[in-house]
């Protein structure tokens, strides 16, 4: 493969856009399964929960939220209008039951009210925060007071050795995310650390993880 080819895969992954993009959405849920549904337990639902999904791509995992209890109310933004519209055809049950909302937004403007939300959660998506802080301090406004985040990754020693990567993604370790969330006035609650089956690049094994960060706002 070549590095046009990684840079274009690089570019939808970050922005799904198109036909292409539909098929990047859809090879992401199958790839990404297992963190999406542990991220997804992590949330701890409640009755009446109010949730805000940062990131949600074709929103294909909300069926598994929304069918816990169907008072819990679901928020989800995308960069990506591509995305926003495949989520909203895949939930139009929900959107019609009052359950489910989805919008085109940039993670560092949310366009939502000041502590909404008892829990945001992103999947993917801090590689392309072009600016930290100001995500984390807009996740902060739109959370209620002790309200939970929790962030999901995969960490930088498993990415590093992706060969799209290089083509704008930021990577962290555990520890770098742990050091951006306390100085950004979250406290952490619970980590997890999963390994997953090898991937296989031009032949060769790639050891495979994923992380998830529990944290609540301070």
């Amino acid at each position: 493969m070549s590095e046009d080819f990684f840079k274009t895969l690089a570019e939808q992954l970050r922005k799904p856009t198109g036909d292409l993009g539909k098929t990047v959405g859809e090879k992401m849920n199958e790839s990404n399964k297992l963190m999406n549904l542990e991220s997804i337990e992590c949330l701890n639902i409640q009755a009446n929960q109010q949730l805000l999904e940062i990131g949600m791509g074709n929103g294909f995992f909300v069926q598994d939220i929304l069918t816990q209890n169907p008072s819990v109310i679901y928020n989800g933004c995308d960069f990506s209008a591509t995305m926003v519209e495949e989520a909203i055809t895949i939930n139009k049950h929900f959107i019609t039951n009052g359950q489910a909302a989805f919008v085109q937004a940039n993670a560092h403007q949310l366009p939502y009210a000041e502590a909404q939300f008892d829990t945001v959660f992103t999947v993917n998506t801090i590689y392309f925060w072009d600016d930290v802080a100001a995500v984390l301090s807009a996740i902060k406004r739109v959370l209620k007071p002790q309200g939970q985040l929790v962030l999901a990754l995969r960490p930088k020693e498993v990415m590093e050795h992706f060969p799209f990567t290089p083509h704008g993604f930021t990577l962290y370790t555990q520890a770098d995310c742990l050091d951006l969330l306390a100085q950004h006035g979250f406290k952490i609650v619970n980590t997890i650390l999963k390994q997953e089956a090898d991937l296989v690049f031009f032949e060769e094994p790639v050891k495979n993880a994923y992380l998830i960060i529990q944290a609540v706002k301070q």
